[in-house]
């Protein structure tokens, strides 16, 4: 019989040690992404059924916009969305066939990240000034 050490189980904590590759985290955190837009989605749909009940509904979700915390949700909505748009423009460019390779498809990752980066301090700076 071979000498297996292979862990048999890995445990959560195993998972960051592991030397994930770039495509496998732009991946990840476009399914990340996702989530967190799914969710949003619905305490967004909530905030607007708030704001259009009354005037005052609306002043107070108004004031919980432009609350510290009610900046840093708004921003990381839109980081969320300027990610996965960004990443879901380059999987329609696989589909398409460009970047199938293993080089094509590192430099696209790089590429994801860096355009998602900027889209994601402009709208810091946008929510900021807001």
């Amino acid at each position: 019989m071979k000498n297996d050490n292979r862990p048999i189980n890995v445990n959560p904590t195993d998972l960051m040690a592991f030397a994930w590759p770039i495509t496998a985290l732009a991946s990840i955190v476009h399914r990340i992404a996702g989530v967190v837009l799914f969710v949003g989605v619905g305490f967004g749909l909530y905030a607007l059924d708030i704001s259009l009940s009354s005037e005052s509904g609306f002043e107070a979700i108004k004031g919980m916009i432009k609350s510290p915390f009610g900046m840093f949700v708004t921003w990381g909505l839109l980081a969320a969305l300027a990610y996965h748009f960004v990443a879901g423009i380059k999987h329609l460019l696989m589909d398409w066939g460009v970047g199938e390779t293993l080089e094509g498809s590192k430099f696209a990752a790089k590429v994801v990240l860096l355009f998602s980066a900027i889209l994601i301090s402009l709208a810091a700076i946008w929510v900021i000034q807001g």
